[in-house]
């Protein structure tokens, strides 16, 4: 294969939120391009599994919390101890466990929510930074996950939404302190089809698409692919961007 072929031949990344879904996808479609990648998720067994679609030596997983710091420190020592050095990550890891208006919302699970999705974006990067992120020839890139109910309101998931457009600043911000050698960008999907989001459109698929320009919802691959452009050299005059992946739903006037 040519260089073309494998445009992050020699990289290192790590995924967090990897075991499944949009996390995994991203990180086959990196491992596809040439780079050797670490998987975390929060249970072994699921990432012990996702862990055996990868070619030999191409691959390690690390269970533990993504909030959590002894965790972060642990997937970041495996790997560069494994693969030599860190050269890509992309904080996939997410959560989401309340469903309905504000005005009812728990206030420890917006504080979790808060955590795990913005603190533990900005964690895993300060500690990458730490272990060498940037340091390589090619620097180093960050891409965060966004999404769509970051930029308008989304019924039900509103606080969810809310954490998403922090994490849109927060990638702006760490952009510009973090050039030249490490581009910081992100993805805001609509809705994907994983079991993530699937009370959003499980049982009335075909309604919930129809709104969409482009007739369909997302799947995982569409937001690797994004990902995957983001972190090789044909991104590199890009950072501080958030890359809507909605199949033109925003623009049709419409929200997840």
């Amino acid at each position: 294969m040519s260089a073309a072929d494998l445009p992050l031949s020699g990289r290192v990344a790590v995924v967090t939120g990897a075991s499944r879904g949009i996390g995994l996808a991203i990180a086959h479609r990196l491992a596809a391009a040439g780079a050797s990648v670490c998987i975390t998720a929060r249970r072994a067994e699921p990432l012990e599994e996702a862990l055996a679609e990868f070619a030999p030596g191409t691959a390690i997983a690390v269970a533990g919390g993504a909030d959590d710091p002894d965790h972060r420190e642990d997937a970041l020592v495996r790997t560069v101890a494994q693969f030599g050095g860190l050269d890509i990550l992309v904080n996939n890891a997410g959560i989401n466990p309340v469903y309905g208006p504000l005005r009812d919302l728990d206030l420890a699970a917006a504080r979790k929510i808060l955590e795990v999705n913005v603190v533990g974006t900005l964690a895993w990067t300060q500690a990458a930074l730490a272990h060498g992120l940037g340091d390589g020839a090619a620097g180093g890139s960050v891409v965060n996950l966004s999404s769509v109910t970051g930029q308008t309101p989304a019924e039900g998931i509103g606080w969810y939404g809310i954490s998403k457009a922090a994490v849109a600043h927060l990638t702006r911000t760490l952009a510009v302190e973090l050039a030249p050698r490490v581009r910081v960008n992100a993805v805001a999907p609509a809705v994907v089809k994983t079991r993530f989001a699937r009370a959003l459109y499980e049982g009335r698929e075909e309604e919930v698409a129809s709104g969409y320009p482009l007739g369909r919802l997302g799947v995982p691959e569409d937001v690797a692919e994004a990902v995957a452009f983001l972190c090789g050299d044909g991104a590199s005059w890009i950072t501080g961007q958030v890359l809507t992946l909605d199949g033109g739903l925003l623009s049709a006037g419409g929200s997840a």
